[in-house]
């Protein structure tokens, strides 16, 4: 079975969620225009991927941190419902990052959007990294699934989701075959080593190695226009470089499917994936398999989706997430 899949590299509205919903719709129609049946986005797409937790002191990032919080969809909002319908129209099937509002809280969420428009997948990264933890909270092992699909079993970490051994094995170990790597643009990470998009990539590809999975890697980037959004004595803040774009696919033998463009240039890459060569890569290395060694190791995960208060009666507000069913789309 062979499926063409798409790895978004593009500049965010920045705290413009409306603009960005926009774009989100237009880069869909293009890549299932392209013959796509899965379309991948960077981390935190909409509204953008939050540049003032690295460049600024805590006390005057509380501006950014309410225009980013009034920018960011709920999951059930109308912007994520009109994102659902471009899909459903498209009839392709959407993996998207976004800074999910629940409440007073953010998440740095990823939805799996299926061809009909249904959700079939809403996790929330595990533990955001470093002052990403300042901003956002935390998923649940509930979030950590692998999801059958009509094109291949899918799945999507954030970033340095991709660091975690633990993370990746509970993934592995659901027989992945399409993986989305979501992550920010790189160019405001160029003079720290661990942070560049380098060692990015390098992770990314180790994914697909040990994995045996294709591995679809979507990144934002970051234009002059954009960087303006985050100014320090008038001017860029001085992490930032402009760029930062290396959206591409490897495939699950580690090899490099698609050109790159060029860091600054908005585009989609693809792929057609045949599925088949999965298990030609696992004849040599199934991690979950023949390779594996479950009398010495063994990984207990807990995939019990947790609520901070559970509230009994027929009125009250249960917590419990609620099932959005697919979208339908007239003639």
């Amino acid at each position: 079975m062979t499926v063409r899949v798409a790895a978004v590299q593009a500049e965010p509205g920045w705290f413009d969620l409306d603009a960005t919903v926009v774009k989100t719709i237009d880069l869909i129609a293009e890549a299932a225009a392209n013959g796509a049946e899965i379309v991948a986005f960077p981390e935190t797409w909409l509204p953008g991927y939050p540049i003032f937790l690295w460049a600024y002191p805590v006390p005057e990032q509380i501006p950014s941190i309410a225009r980013y919080h009034a920018a960011s969809p709920s999951v059930d909002g109308p912007e994520i419902a009109r994102i659902r319908e471009a899909a459903a129209a498209h009839g392709i099937t959407v993996v998207l990052g976004l800074s999910e509002q629940d409440h007073g809280s953010l998440y740095m969420a990823q939805l799996v959007i299926g061809p009909a428009g249904e959700i079939l997948l809403h996790r929330r990264k595990l533990k955001p990294t470093h002052a990403e933890r300042t901003l956002f909270g935390e998923g649940d092992g509930g979030d950590l699934q692998v999801i059958e699909t009509a094109h291949a079993r899918l799945g999507a970490l954030n970033c340095w989701e991709h660091l975690q051994p633990l993370v990746k094995f509970a993934m592995y170990a659901q027989h992945e075959q399409i993986h989305v790597a979501g992550w920010p643009c790189f160019g405001i990470f160029a003079e720290h080593p661990s942070l560049g998009w380098e060692p990015s990539m390098a992770v990314s590809r180790t994914y697909a190695l040990e994995g045996g999975a294709f591995v679809v890697v979507s990144t934002q980037i970051l234009s002059a226009e954009g960087a303006q959004n985050f100014l320090v004595n008038g001017t860029p803040s001085p992490i930032i470089d402009l760029g930062g774009g290396y959206a591409r696919i490897y495939g699950p033998d580690g090899s490099l499917l698609t050109e790159a463009l060029d860091p600054g240039t908005e585009g989609l890459v693809y792929a057609d994936l045949d599925l088949r060569t999965i298990d030609i890569a696992k004849k040599f290395a199934d991690p979950v398999g023949h390779y594996s060694r479950p009398d010495v190791f063994s990984l207990t995960v807990d995939r019990t989706a947790r609520t901070p208060a559970t509230l009994s009666g027929a009125t009250a507000d249960s917590g419990e997430e609620h099932v959005l069913a697919p979208i339908v789309v007239g003639d």
